[in-house]
């Protein structure tokens, strides 16, 4: 069976007939009028114009690559004929209708389908199509279209790794990076260690997120996501509503060792660090704040859009009162409120702390042995910066 071609036999004649009315025309100069009354030129412009008609009518033939619409004339076992008018006759067979075959058990014969392109005349005469590579090509189509439109889709996490999160979409893998996750979902790691951030992403593999398209590249198979808001894009614009001083609102949208994330409005996320917290010592943030908690917040810094909070900002400063009643080589009462490398911390009141340092004892072990945890102790005032919030202690009792 060959490939059904009228249009191109149509034109070749046409062409043909052209091309013998001119060399008639050279060879002879006639311009006497036929028995129809017109003269060899006039016939030779009435078959270009039926060219110039018949060209227009079947277009450009298709290339490989182009998608092209047709209707199913025949399924056979292994095969599907495609009418192609006025190019011919389309197949799929072979490695492509293995690919396509869940979609071709949904066709029957006088469906229109559109495939791709993949050769214009294989050795049988037909132009080979694929419905697959088609499928993927509309895909990546729809891609484009949803990044202009800005289209929210609604998809599950399937999988995580140390950079963000694996979705799928029209059987397309695509990637969401962990810096375009929300604040909900961001992995509040302190160090930065990517074994805990895994740790953190996989615990959303099987949730559904809404996110759109920012990247489609076909060519590459890459396709990435974002879950921020289109609203992010203009955090520069939101920021800049904002100077250091402000006092806000805001609400806790997330608790980590490291401080509280505070949503001071819709695109717009700030960071309570654990030490902006309070000036008593502050261990734990979970144990002060919960995830929509509304809390009152003061801004201390904006750099590079990202903006610094205070929550201790907005509370008395404890060491404008003790810079009344103490000064260097005071001997004062405290009690043990922290260990650390550089030796232990003591409060002679509620958010007026000061270091007794390891070298008072030696060792570490020898430090512990002489003082514990939630126990008073005599000490004397060996530094003091009420401005600098800086104070160090000497341990003045009995050493063991």
């Amino acid at each position: 069976m060959k490939k059904n071609d009228t249009a191109a036999t149509a034109l070749k004649e046409a062409t043909d007939l052209v091309n013998s009315l001119r060399g008639s025309a050279r060879s002879t100069g006639l311009t006497q009028k036929d028995s129809n009354g017109k003269t060899a030129e006039e016939e030779k412009e009435k078959k270009e114009s039926l060219m110039s008609r018949l060209l227009k009518e079947s277009g450009n033939p298709p290339a490989v690559g182009d998608l092209i619409e047709g209707g199913v004339l025949n399924i056979e076992k292994a095969r599907v004929f495609v009418d192609l008018p006025p190019y011919g006759t389309g197949v799929i067979y072979g490695r492509e209708y293995i690919n396509a075959r869940d979609v071709i058990k949904k066709i029957s014969i006088g469906d229109k389908i559109t495939a791709k392109v993949v050769d214009v005349e294989n050795e049988d005469g037909y132009i080979e199509l694929s419905l697959r590579e088609a499928r993927q090509a509309m895909i990546w189509s729809e891609a484009e279209t949803a990044i202009r439109d800005k289209k929210i889709l609604d998809l599950t996490v399937k999988e995580a790794n140390k950079g963000g999160l694996i979705l799928e979409w029209q059987s397309i893998a695509g990637f969401l990076p962990a810096s375009q996750l929300k604040a909900e979902h961001y992995p509040r790691v302190a160090d930065g260690d990517k074994d805990k951030i895994l740790e953190e992403l996989r615990k959303l593999v099987g949730e559904r997120v809404l996110v759109s398209v920012i990247s489609a590249i076909p060519k590459e198979g890459k396709l990435i996501f974002s879950e921020k808001s289109p609203e992010s894009k203009d955090k520069k614009k939101i920021v800049g509503k904002y100077t250091v001083g402000d006092e806000v609102a805001g609400e806790v949208t997330g608790t980590v060792d490291f401080g509280v994330f505070v949503k001071l409005e819709e695109g717009l996320e700030g960071l309570v660090h654990i030490s902006e917290i309070d000036w008593a010592l502050v261990e734990d943030p979970r144990l002060l704040f919960k995830v929509g908690q509304k809390v009152k917040v003061k801004i201390i810094e904006i750099k590079d859009g990202k903006i610094s909070l205070s929550i201790k900002a907005l509370k008395p400063n404890p060491w404008i009162e003790a810079a009344k009643k103490y000064k260097k080589d005071d001997v004062v009462k405290a009690v043990i409120i922290k260990f650390n490398k550089h030796g232990a911390l003591a409060s002679i009141e509620e958010g007026v702390a000061g270091l007794v340092h390891i070298s008072e004892f030696g060792t570490e072990d020898k430090l512990r042995a002489n003082l514990e945890l939630g126990k008073t102790y005599t000490f004397k005032i060996t530094f003091f910066d009420p401005k600098e919030q800086k104070m160090a202690l000497s341990f003045v009792a009995d050493k063991k």
